[in-house]
C-alpha cells in the first residue's frame, strides 16, 4: 500500500525534466530509415511515479502526443507502465526490469503486429542512461525465432 521510494523509484526520478529528440524508425522490413524528432516532458507523480508527455512531429504538420507512465512495484519487483499516444488506439502495458548496472531499463509489452493485422506481438523498449547524461531509447519487436529486430531508436538530451 504505501510505499517509501527505492533506487529502482530514483532511476525513474532521473527521467524528469524536459528533453529532446532525434531519432529514426523503420516502418516496415522493406522500408527505409525515417528520420523524426520531437520532445518530451518528465514529471514525478510524488515519489514513486514517472509521467513522460512528448510531442512528435506528423505529417501535413500535425502533432501526435504521447503519455508514457513508468513505476516501479515493490511488491512485484518489476517495473510497470503504460504508453498511449493521439495516434493509435492500443494501450501499451509495460512490465519490466533494470539491468545489474543499474543504467538501462528494458520494458516489455503485448501489442498489435504490424505485420499481420488482428495478430499480437511481443515487443521491448530499453531506456539506457549514458555517461553523458543523455538517454537512448530502442524499440523491438520479437521475432518467430527468439531474435529482436529494432524499428525505432532515438537519442535524448536534456533541454
Amino acid at each position: 500500500m504505501f510505499c517509501e521510494p527505492t533506487p529502482q523509484h530514483a532511476f525513474l526520478a532521473a527521467l524528469a525534466g524536459d528533453w529532446t529528440y532525434e531519432g529514426e524508425c523503420s516502418m516496415g522490413p522493406d522500408q527505409p530509415w525515417e528520420k523524426n524528432s520531437g520532445k518530451e516532458s518528465g514529471r514525478t507523480l510524488g515519489d514513486l511515479w514517472l509521467l513522460l508527455e512528448g510531442e512528435v512531429p506528423m505529417q501535413e504538420g500535425a502533432v501526435g502526443k504521447t503519455l508514457f507512465t513508468l513505476g516501479y512495484d515493490v511488491a512485484k519487483q518489476r517495473f510497470t507502465g503504460t504508453f498511449v499516444g493521439s495516434m493509435m488506439s492500443n494501450l501499451w502495458v509495460y512490465d519490466g526490469e533494470l539491468d545489474e548496472s543499474g543504467t538501462k531499463l528494458s520494458l516489455y509489452a503485448d501489442g498489435p503486429c504490424f505485420t499481420t493485422p488482428g495478430e499480437t506481438q511481443r515487443y521491448r523498449d530499453t531506456i539506457a542512461m549514458q555517461p553523458d547524461g543523455s538517454r537512448t531509447l530502442t524499440s523491438e519487436m520479437l521475432n518467430p525465432d527468439g531474435s529482436w529486430t529494432c524499428f525505432m531508436r532515438s537519442r535524448y538530451t536534456r533541454v
